[in-house]
């Protein structure tokens, strides 16, 4: 677990146990659980009765083989100290695509029946069939357990689909969530969906007609906090990838015009380019030029993700990187280590870049690409990057906290029968998602 994770599993897991005990709850559901580190603080530090649920198999394998490791911990523990009567808390694990209210409520419920054990199986394997049909749920009258939802940074529409869950389903008695990724929402009257969009959710919000639109819904995923703590090379050297990116934008729209309707996306193919020409400069006769297959081979679409496979140095090794060789052609250190090492042309850097990008969204680089005119008119530019995208992404904490009040706004307008409240709980510059909304149906109401 890294220091993030750590961080946020700690504070979080402290939290949740404290709701679930106001709440009197019985099971929490851990919702989007990934590797279940949230779940299983849960289940052996505070003793609670734990459900995990997440969409990949692999997640929920990982989880259940540490539940042993921890399990044959404290049970060796407890022999040395002689209390053997002391129970342990294992989180029942489900692998699940969450597709919708109806499916949570019976994930949620169906998990808590040992009888309902054998037909989780086969409706792991078969998320349509779990959305078509009715199940046996204890969401329904009559029924004394007690649910607490729980959601670290889940993605999408996912937070939307817990808070919709919590109101629909009586015996979920209290939600903590803390939201991410508001790139892939769902918008009314924006994006196609058969299902009820993520945003907006509160009455207030749809009546005003404020629409936010994909750019919008990107930059609240930005960190001011992040950026403020950031060193000035490494800002310098994201504006750059950013230039780059821009560039590429200009590949795409000359060569590949059918891809951008499709909003393509890289992902952060850019810092890996930038941390294997780190390696290059500081160990020249060790590189090794990784190459994309789909530049020497005739197999349409045939592509892959370009990773590096240089040794990997440690960072306390006191083998510092000098980016001013990698930038600027001169060293600012009296080191000799890379003295003669030849400036790297940002055009050379740009060249990797688009390759790499291209080999991302499955495209076979073309040769009739001219990539040193696409720099060449977009290089006087690159300056402009820096300031732009500072002033753009000042924006994001103004477009995520909107996109938060919308999702508060829309449990406040249920009544009094519910307590609400947002605040932040992490340190935003360890965890820049660090806004939970939690909610509890009010004493009277449990």
């Amino acid at each position: 677990m890294n220091m993030k994770k750590k961080h946020e599993v700690e504070v979080l897991s402290a939290v949740v146990n404290s709701i679930a005990d106001s709440a009197r709850g019985h099971t929490i559901v851990d919702v989007g659980a990934g590797q279940g580190y949230l779940a299983q603080v849960l289940s052996f530090q505070y003793q609670h009765s734990v459900v995990a649920i997440d969409a990949c198999s692999h997640h929920g394998s990982i989880t259940d083989a540490r539940a042993e490791r921890i399990k044959k911990h404290y049970a060796a523990q407890m022999r040395k100290s002689e209390t053997g009567n002391w129970s342990l808390n294992v989180p029942k694990t489900i692998t699940c695509q969450v597709m919708s209210i109806d499916m949570l409520k019976a994930l949620t419920g169906m998990s808590l029946h040992k009888d309902d054990a054998e037909q989780l199986r086969p409706l792991e394997e078969d998320n349509a069939k779990l959305e078509g049909e009715k199940y046996r749920s204890l969401c329904n009258a009559n029924n004394d357990t007690s649910l607490v939802l729980a959601g670290l940074h889940a993605c999408g529409d996912l937070s939307v689909t817990m808070l919709k869950t919590f109101l629909a389903c009586k015996e979920v008695k209290a939600i903590v969530s803390i939201g991410c990724c508001y790139n892939l929402l769902s918008e009314e009257g924006i994006d196609k969906t058969e299902t009820q969009c993520g945003f907006p959710m509160s009455a207030g919000v749809k009546s005003a007609g404020f629409s936010l639109g994909k750019n919008s819904r990107d930059l609240a995923c930005q960190s001011a906090e992040r950026w403020r703590g950031m060193e000035k090379d490494a800002g310098l050297h994201n504006f750059e990838l950013h230039s780059f990116r821009a560039a590429f934008q200009m590949v795409l729209c000359k060569y590949y015009p059918e891809v951008m309707i499709t909003n393509p996306s890289i992902g952060r193919q850019g810092k890996t380019l930038r941390r294997r020409q780190h390696r290059k400069v500081e160990y020249p006769l060790n590189h090794k030029e990784i190459v994309c297959p789909s530049l020497h081979s005739n197999m349409k679409g045939s592509c892959c993700n370009i990773e590096p496979t240089e040794l990997e140095t440690d960072k306390n090794s006191g083998l510092a990187l000098d980016t001013d060789v990698l930038f600027h052609g001169h060293s600012s250190t009296k080191s000799t280590r890379c003295e003669g090492t030849k400036s790297v042309d940002k055009y050379a850097l740009f060249e990797k870049f688009s390759q790499s990008g291209l080999c991302r969204l499955g495209l076979k680089p073309s040769q009739d690409i001219k990539f040193h005119e696409i720099w060449k008119e977009a290089e006087p530019f690159a300056e402009l990057i820096g300031p732009y995208w500072s002033l753009r992404a000042a924006l994001g904490p103004l477009l995520e906290t909107f996109l938060l009040l919308d999702r508060l706004l829309f449990l406040q307008e249920q009544g009094s029968s519910l307590e609400v409240i947002m605040l932040p709980i992490f340190d935003p510059e360890v965890s820049p998602r660090n806004v939970a909304i939690i909610a509890k149906k009010i004493l009277t109401q449990l």
